[in-house]
């Protein structure tokens, strides 16, 4: 199995991302925090999947975190975005993985591997979680954030308002995470939004590189989406971000 084809070019093409993507930076700053506190080597050897335009790579190393570090996304533009961010930096090197299905660096075995919002788009989580833990070093650390079911649910009243099915991405359940057999508990935290009406927030979720439906998704007719997006505006144009962090630890 690969990945979808249709998220890297989504995610190559959004090219306002950073002034669009708030939640994703808060979510990135908690995360580099939890990460803070883990007990690393020194210099810990730390894979990054999915790293945007480097929320958190840039957070982890505003907290010090050093060691060699491969830093890397799905999306070529996206890996570039993030260089530039955090300019030439030593023992550090970008490369363009697939985190799900991508081959086994040889950089690994990882004491951290980290991603915030990025698992959300694979098509297995279970399957690639077990594989990752595989990257690991023995004692070493999987953390990450990905969205859970909730995500975008005002989005959804609104399409069952009208009768209709939204094409958000079926997000894995409470139940669902729970049974990825983790070291730590999990930690579920919603995250909510508000926009000036819902063809803001279209535009802020198509600038992410979000906007992708599900496969067999049938897009509305424009008058079916105006009915939809006026029932969204007549809630609040809220949207809720519902995030799942998410900690694993190989056996030392």
């Amino acid at each position: 199995m690969t990945a979808d084809p249709r998220i890297a070019p989504a995610f190559a093409a959004a090219r306002g991302y950073d002034a669009h993507a708030r939640v994703q930076q808060r979510v990135a700053a908690g995360l580099a925090d939890r990460i803070a506190t883990l007990p690393l080597p020194r210099a810990p050897r730390v894979l990054e999947i999915g790293c945007g335009t480097g929320f958190l790579t840039a957070a982890l190393q505003d907290r010090g975190l050093g060691g060699p570090w491969l830093v890397t996304d799905l999306a070529a533009p996206m890996v570039e975005r993030c260089r530039a961010r955090l300019g030439q930096r030593a023992n550090t090197r970008f490369a363009v993985l697939d985190g799900e299905h991508g081959p086994r660096p040889a950089e690994a075995p990882f004491d951290l591997i980290c991603a915030s919002l990025a698992f959300q788009w694979f098509t297995d989580l279970p399957t690639a979680v077990a594989g990752l833990r595989g990257w690991l070093a023995p004692g070493g650390h999987l953390v990450f954030t990905t969205l859970a079911e909730g995500t975008f649910a005002e989005w959804q009243a609104a399409h069952h308002a009208e009768g209709l099915s939204a094409g958000t991405l079926p997000l894995p359940n409470r139940a669902a995470l729970a049974g990825l057999s983790l070291a730590t508990p999990l930690a579920i935290e919603p995250h909510r939004e508000r926009h000036a009406d819902a063809r803001a927030f279209l535009r802020s979720v198509k600038a992410i590189g979000a906007g992708t439906p599900h496969r067999h998704h049938r897009p509305l007719s424009p008058a079916a989406l105006r009915r939809v997006m006026a029932r969204f505006d007549e809630a609040g144009a809220v949207a809720t971000y519902v995030v799942a962090t998410c900690h694993d630890r190989r056996e030392p």
